[in-house]
């Protein structure tokens, strides 16, 4: 059997747009797919609008706790998924970037969000596909 790949989502605060990604892809994802989340600044907690829109899906935020990303990360990843492009890293990417371009949602109410959610939750469900396949 092969070791899961891990992906590691990354944003400025670690509060919203890589929580998204991290919990989604936990939700869709399979043994073969091990989800991280970090941001190059993180903040005190988790959006509550992005908590309250993945508990419509059933998906539990308690225990997420904002961190910062390191260089250890970068290189333990396999895929290093930026949900903003451009950010500035502690290091080199050992495995594949991806960037992706999502709005930041830190002032956003749950209603927002949820068009946020969903188009996070069509890429996760790609790159799910496409890693697994």
């Amino acid at each position: 059997m092969s070791h899961p790949k891990t992906v590691l989502f990354i944003c400025t605060h670690n509060a919203g747009r890589s929580q998204l990604g991290v919990h989604l892809l936990s939700h869709v994802g399979d043994d073969r797919l091990v989800a991280t989340s970090a941001g190059v600044s993180p903040a005190d907690e988790i959006n509550p609008a992005v908590a309250a829109s993945l508990q419509e899906l059933g998906i539990d935020t308690s225990a997420a706790q904002p961190r910062a990303v390191t260089a250890d990360d970068l290189q333990d990843a396999d895929v290093v998924v930026l949900m903003k492009p451009g950010l500035a890293l502690p290091g080199p990417v050992a495995g594949e970037l991806v960037e992706w371009s999502f709005p930041d949602p830190s002032n956003w109410e749950a209603d927002g969000v949820r068009e946020l959610r969903d188009a996070v939750a069509d890429q996760v469900r790609g790159l799910a596909a496409r890693l697994a396949g």
